[in-house]
């Protein structure tokens, strides 16, 4: 996108009536052509529906309150043209699934998918080929990657499938629906301090496979993923050992063979990543720069994601984790995150 070369860039406050908003943002684009976005403030879950492309203005509805610690929210908009939001329910440690019953989410309903254990945490919702939501997440009590695979538009019930149970795996999850239909999850495997993913071979992911992407050093968390316009994975993850981001690309629909870049490697650079694939079909990523405390984006050269450019878009305070990238109906990248000094 152009704008992103120029450095041009609009920064608005979406929540500025609560001390602790903008945690655990998730963005989407709804039917409309608005932002629309998950977040978690005072422990609660609210969402934010924009009233215009650059969500200049906004309207907040709180859908529930979370209680104390993170929710992990993550949101699409559903094949019924309405918001779709998994989060954690903070007090009873389950994984719940809200359904906006209207574009802004002003009324919904919510259901449990697990309340076996501590689960629910660092989720990603997608919509799968057959129209129904699908859902990667943490089990913290057994240290397993799974995935939920809803009954219906509601996601009222649903399936769940332990995708990987080697060793403590499953945390920063993000998941996406692949060329052939069915989901790839890119997770942090905590044991060997190592980025996976897994490529579902059916829709509900009973059957799946895995793959270690990279474990040079302690690499693999904040991980999102986005499928290309070549129909392969795109993974942005964070370097802990060496502050960078980093992107892996997969060179088939399984991720079995695959590329490494360091796209930034600036230092301090990675932490908090988001990404999305521009209207030039070139991945867009948000991300925190932790040693100057603001928010970069960082544009891939080409579709493999090689190298990127990055540039600060939002230097004031501390500002920049939490980032969620969607891009808009005007074909520009938007960036929800947390400004931890307002």
């Amino acid at each position: 996108p152009a704008p992103l070369h120029r450095g041009r860039h609009r920064v608005t406050v979406l929540s500025a009536g609560s001390a602790d908003a903008g945690f655990w943002n998730s963005a989407t684009i709804g039917d409309d052509g608005l932002p629309v976005i998950a977040f978690e403030a005072d422990e609660s879950l609210y969402v934010a529906h924009c009233a215009d492309a650059g969500c200049v203005k906004s309207t907040s509805t709180l859908l529930e309150a979370t209680g104390d610690g993170d929710l992990h929210a993550s949101i699409i908009i559903g094949s019924d043209g309405l918001p779709l939001i998994s989060y954690q329910d903070s007090a009873n440690l389950d994984l719940r699934v809200a359904h906006c019953q209207t574009i802004n989410c002003s009324t919904s309903s919510k259901s449990t998918v697990e309340v076996t254990g501590e689960v629910g945490a660092y989720s990603s919702i997608a919509v799968g080929s057959d129209g129904l939501g699908v859902i990667s997440y943490y089990d913290a009590t057994k240290d397993e990657l799974k995935v939920a695979h809803c009954n219906s538009v509601f996601c009222t019930t649903s399936d769940v499938s332990t995708v990987d149970s080697s060793g403590d795996v499953g945390q920063y999850t993000s998941i996406a629906i692949g060329s052939d239909g069915f989901a790839l999850v890119s997770y942090y495997d905590v044991t060997n301090s190592a980025l996976k993913i897994a490529h579902c071979g059916n829709l509900a992911c009973s059957q799946s496979t895995v793959e270690t992407i990279d474990a040079d050093g302690m690499v693999g968390k904040q991980t999102s993923i986005a499928i290309g316009i070549d129909g392969y994975g795109l993974v942005s993850y964070f370097d802990a050992t060496n502050d960078d981001l980093k992107v892996a690309h997969c060179s088939n629909i399984t991720c079995s063979t695959f590329t490494i870049s360091s796209a930034v490697t600036l230092g301090g650079t990675g932490d908090w990543n988001s990404l999305a694939i521009g209207s030039d079909g070139r991945g867009v990523i948000s991300h925190y720069d932790s040693f100057n405390g603001s928010l970069e984006v960082a544009h891939c050269v080409d579709v493999t994601c090689t190298k990127a450019t990055s540039l600060d878009v939002d230097t004031a305070g501390n500002v920049g984790q939490h980032s969620s990238m969607t891009i808009g109906a005007d074909g520009l990248p938007l960036v929800a995150y947390h400004d931890t000094i307002s």
